[in-house]
């Protein structure tokens, strides 16, 4: 009875050592954060009008994605839309692993029905960020959602706990479907006013009902007094940039995009289209009434039609007792102020003393002291017409994205998808849609101006890096406006505004090897060619600096034919219901061993 005994207790143990480890999320010596997402539609109306968006899990916004520094993530992706589908993580610096960017140049999608999983460690980085669908206009239909980086216990935040914290999505929104506003974009018109925006994809408050109808669904955020909270808000719309405030309260700014700022308060801040920042607002006020969230259009024409779209939402306090009532809080005026807006940016500044994903000082990398190895001026323009289409272009090249990603292409030694001849100044030539890539050197040290000759503010975001914004201001950028660059605290961030008839400037690190988006984040400019690709190329060569290609990688374009088939369950269920069924497994073995044994 005795041995029997024991050779259940190692059966036991072996059964549930089996269990652990298939259970268990693979590591490299750093916590994994594993999660899946169902990617399908869902029927909401945020504005009174029903419409199908892209929801995450059944959630509009997403789920968080919610980690901490260095942790390995693995994302299973369900695509259960009636297209491709493509996931991108907006200000994630996915180091030397471009394979898991979620972009065109560099993935192929995820075909509906199909399943994929992202996987990528979270390397020296912080803050507050977001995902989204990166093709053919989806985020217009929604799909985007918030990811948080911590700090690592050894790294101290510059500022005392927060006794909450509150994610607020903010974005102009269409009545029209993402398909709709792309049929426009290619008969070539403009998608023009939006019909709203939204607060966490709900409409506005009822604040005035001849302008908002009762009955419309809006984002309450609930406090309690005295208390601090910590407001991450992202501007995940089409094209508007947002002025974000909240009514009597003061905002103290102390995050964007994953750096740390000096520390000052604002009473609204504009936030511009792919923009994130994070907020500590002290619930101060009197607390018998509710406060006004709002968002509202910033640089836009038809002033009074604009009126009737600011998102509101309402800030209550836990012993409320009236509700929020009279005018919105008044946002900036800028007839008597022109530079308003750009004054306003420059003065978000990196905290220098402070860690973030590293105990050192954030102001130790002296970005001042390194030489420029290259300088690219990139200048847009209004919309033109090339081959009889609508365009938006970069230094006279509108974007056309081949069929076979840029990077697969690399891999595989294919010719003829994509040039390496992007010019890197604006020419003479005239414009024309081509396929082609900035060349930059690894290990170099990179100027970006971008140049705004359009009449409405721009914002370029680049994936894979942060970048240093040492300069904006109204004008052509030249040489000599080096001397007045920001030459010890820019923010260092992954987007950025540049305002219309002006320039701003950014220095990059070029330490990530892959093939990096470079863009406007302004949807309809995007899918119109406002972008380009930057190499950074690997001297050393393949799977010496960079990750190589992982083994789930999908295949399309020139190379589909080496895609495998997938066996896919479209309504397949979540990755903790099946660790549930497992669990039940080995419970039920378990007590048949007991059993076996109880009965010799």
């Amino acid at each position: 009875m005795a041995a029997a005994v024991a050779i259940a207790a190692v059966v036991v143990a072996a059964v549930v050592a089996a269990a652990a480890s298939a259970a268990a999320p693979a590591s490299a010596g750093e916590p994994t954060r594993d999660v899946r997402w169902e990617v399908g539609y869902m029927t909401v109306a945020p504005l009174g009008v029903s419409q199908k968006v892209i929801a995450i899990n059944n959630q509009f916004p997403g789920p968080l994605l919610n980690v901490t520094t260095n942790w390995n993530v693995r994302v299973n992706v369900q695509n259960n839309l009636d297209e491709p589908l493509l996931l991108t993580w907006d200000g994630i610096q996915m180091r030397m692993n471009s394979w898991q960017d979620g972009v065109a140049g560099t993935n192929c999608p995820i075909p509906p029905g199909w399943n994929w999983t992202y996987q990528f460690q979270l390397k020296d980085q912080i803050g507050s960020f977001f995902y989204f669908p990166s093709l053919g206009l989806q985020r217009a239909a929604g799909g985007f959602g918030p990811v948080t980086v911590n700090n690592r216990a050894v790294v101290p935040v510059p500022f005392a706990q927060p006794d909450g914290d509150i994610t607020l999505f903010i974005g102009d929104w269409y009545t029209k479907s993402h398909v709709e506003l792309r049929k426009m974009l290619d008969d070539g018109k403009d998608i023009g006013i939006p019909d709203g925006i939204l607060i966490n994809g709900k409409g506005p408050y009822s604040y005035d009902n001849t302008l908002i109808p009762e009955g419309l669904q809006h984002e309450t955020v609930g406090v309690e007094p005295g208390k601090t909270y910590r407001f991450r808000v992202h501007n995940v719309g089409t094209s508007t940039s947002l002025n974000f405030r909240i009514q009597n309260h003061n905002m103290r700014v102390v995050e964007a995009e994953g750096t740390y700022t000096y520390q000052q308060n604002y009473t609204n801040l504009d936030i511009h289209v792919g923009q994130s920042y994070s907020f500590l607002v002290t619930m101060d006020q009197n607390a018998s009434t509710d406060y006004y969230i709002v968002a509202s259009p910033r640089f836009v024409t038809n002033e009074s039609r604009w009126h009737d779209v600011s998102g509101v939402a309402v800030l209550q306090y836990s012993n409320s007792k009236g509700r929020a009532s009279g005018p919105l809080p008044d946002g900036p005026n800028d007839f008597y102020y022109k530079s308003y807006s750009m004054d306003q940016a420059r003065s978000i500044k990196m905290n220098t003393t402070a860690g973030a994903a590293r105990p050192n000082p954030q102001g130790s990398f002296r970005y001042d002291s390194i030489n420029i190895t290259q300088t690219f001026v990139l200048k847009n323009e209004l919309p033109l017409r090339i081959n009889g289409k609508r365009r938006r272009t970069i230094n006279g090249v509108s974007y056309s994205p081949p069929e076979t990603p840029l990077r697969l292409a690399d891999l595989h030694n294919l010719t003829g998808v994509y040039k390496t001849d992007f010019p890197t100044m604006p020419g003479n030539a005239p414009p024309k849609m081509a396929s082609s890539t900035l060349n930059a050197s690894y290990k170099g040290f990179l100027e970006i101006v971008f140049q705004n000759n359009d009449t409405g503010v721009q914002t370029y975001h680049l994936d894979g890096y942060s970048f240093f914004v040492v300069g904006m201001d109204n004008g052509d950028w030249t040489p000599d406006c080096r001397s007045r660059y920001n030459k010890w605290d820019a923010i260092s961030r992954s987007t950025t505004q540049v305002f219309p008839g002006g320039w701003t400037a950014v220095l990059v690190s070029l330490d990530n090897v892959g093939i990096w988006n470079l863009r406007s984040e302004k949807l309809d400019n995007w899918y119109n060619g406002q972008e380009v690709y930057v190499k950074v190329a690997d001297p050393l060569g393949y799977n010496i600096t960079e990750m190589i290609m992982p083994d789930n990688a999908l295949y399309c374009g020139l190379l589909k034919d080496l895609q495998k088939p997938q066996i896919h369950q479209v309504n397949s269920k979540s990755s903790a219901q099946a660790a549930d069924r497992w669990g039940a497994r080995v419970l039920a073995m378990v007590l048949l061993i007991i059993a076996a044994v109880v009965s010799i």
